[in-house]
């Protein structure tokens, strides 16, 4: 078995609710994730980035931090991927990690990796910087209109989550 299938279940495993099978799966594939994280080629450290939240790996956000600074797009799109799945409970993740995902929002030289980095920001707690910012995005005339899109479409579902005050 590969890891992207090892993934693949132990993501089954996590959303039907078997968490001393995921545990498990999680303890026997550590050391590879870690190891392919690590790898010269760039395919095997995106599968390792989108592992960690398929094995909803809450452990290992240095390690996902490390795939945000990745040189490869797709490297850096399953980190954020992992974040999504990581996040979908509970805004802890985005929190500890909002002002990467900022400077990712702002900077990244990849559209996708950017409406991506978007999409996470959506998970988190609705923080006012944050809602300026999407604001500012969706605003802006010379950015992409997906990322417009995507960061109008975030901005507002935080302002709801809000509530009036926001």
């Amino acid at each position: 078995m590969s890891l992207a299938e090892a993934a693949a279940e132990a993501d089954e495993l996590a959303q039907s609710g078997a968490e001393r099978e995921l545990a498990e799966l999680r303890q026997q594939w550590d050391e590879e994730l870690e190891g392919a994280a690590r790898s010269a080629d760039y395919r095997e450290r995106a599968v390792a980035y989108r592992a960690i939240g398929q094995f909803r790996f809450r452990q290992k956000l240095e390690l996902l931090r490390r795939g945000f600074e990745d040189e490869s797009p797709a490297a850096r799109g399953s980190a954020l991927v992992s974040v999504q799945l990581l996040s979908k409970d509970s805004p802890g993740v985005v929190n500890a990690i909002r002002p990467l995902l900022h400077t990712i929002v702002t900077t990244d030289a990849n559209q996708a990796v950017r409406r991506l980095a978007v999409m996470c920001l959506r998970h988190g707690s609705a923080q006012r910087e944050t809602v300026v910012l999407l604001t500012g995005l969706a605003e802006d005339d010379e950015q992409e209109a997906e990322l417009r899109s995507a960061a109008r479409t975030a901005a507002a579902d935080l302002k709801k989550r809000a509530g009036p005050k926001g």
